[in-house]
């Protein structure tokens, strides 16, 4: 059979218009229950999802200044727990200093001092020290996992402090990127997560130890979370800066804002994260229309 142009050009803008409705279902669904149990379970799975994508990926960059203080801090992340079970390989590509590959191999999967399981690489390329200006540090994952958690995407530290000839350094600045994070349960659900974070040291500049460093947090992210029937997409900002120490694995100050992509910013059903007063624990509170909810971080 044959079409005439006319018939071939609506056919066409039929199946386009087809296209569209199917992606934008499967960019946002819904599952059952009242609009306002729906509208809930959609702000506190954003809100939840952008927390362990948080916490996830702020121990990579606690991991890699911690390998040592040739290429950042040393004793930070996983090195600052006695008994880590990472094998760590170092390369020089080069005869000069840097670059330099740091890759930990947590092989078929250890559980750590921290009572968390992991398994598989953690690759970061160092460009130069990360206490210096200028100095990045790129990390990706091989088959990581993070308990049943798999984790992919790259992270990205870029040392943006002042410029200085001799130490010490007038200030500590960092800008931290997350490209394409994805973090996979067994189940199918996921959270894809990507992040501009800008991160400044407020205390512990004039000692060499880095377990008293004290660090502020500022900047945005935006995800999409599923969990079973449910997709969210959001965005999240920091309207109180988060405060993190290298002495606790979990931010222990602050909050985040986060909203739903499709959801106009004067609607009541945003999520306030708020991570407490500034205790070292895994607990947080997610603020549902003014409702709170006790959450437990990875």
């Amino acid at each position: 059979m044959k079409l005439n142009l006319r018939s071939a050009s609506l056919l066409a803008l039929f199946l386009a218009l087809s296209t569209l409705f199917i992606t934008s279902c499967q960019k946002e669904q819904s599952q059952n229950g009242t609009p306002e149990e729906q509208e809930q379970a959609a702000s506190r799975a954003s809100s939840e999802a952008d927390a362990e994508a948080e916490i996830i990926f702020n121990g990579t960059f606690d991991d890699a200044m911690g390998v040592n203080d040739e290429v950042g801090v040393g004793g930070t992340g996983v090195f600052g727990r006695p008994n880590a079970c990472p094998t760590v390989t170092i390369v020089r590509p080069t005869a000069n200093p840097f670059p330099v590959i740091v890759t930990l191999d947590f092989g078929p999967g250890c559980t750590g001092p921290d009572g968390h399981f992991r398994k598989g690489k953690v690759i970061t390329n160092y460009t130069g020290r990360l206490i210096f200006p200028g100095s990045m540090a790129t990390t990706t994952f091989d088959g990581f996992y993070f308990d049943s958690v798999k984790v992919q995407g790259t992270h990205k530290i870029t040392n943006t402090s002042t410029p200085f000839t001799t130490p010490p350094a007038p200030d500590r600045k960092y800008k931290v990127e997350v490209i394409d994070g994805k973090l996979t349960r067994p189940s199918g659900n996921f959270v894809e997560w990507s992040s501009v974070k800008f991160i400044a040291q407020v205390e512990g500049l004039g000692t060499n130890n880095p377990l008293d460093d004290i660090f502020k947090i500022e900047g945005n992210a935006r995800g999409r979370v599923k969990r079973g029937a449910l997709i969210v997409l959001w965005e999240s900002n920091i309207i109180e800066p988060l405060m993190k120490r290298f002495n606790c694995r979990w931010i222990v100050k602050g909050k985040i804002r986060t909203i739903r992509g499709t959801l106009a910013v004067t609607s009541p059903w945003v999520a306030v994260l708020d991570f407490g007063n500034g205790s070292c624990d895994n607990q947080a509170v997610v603020i549902i229309n003014g409702i709170p909810h006790q959450i437990t971080l990875p």
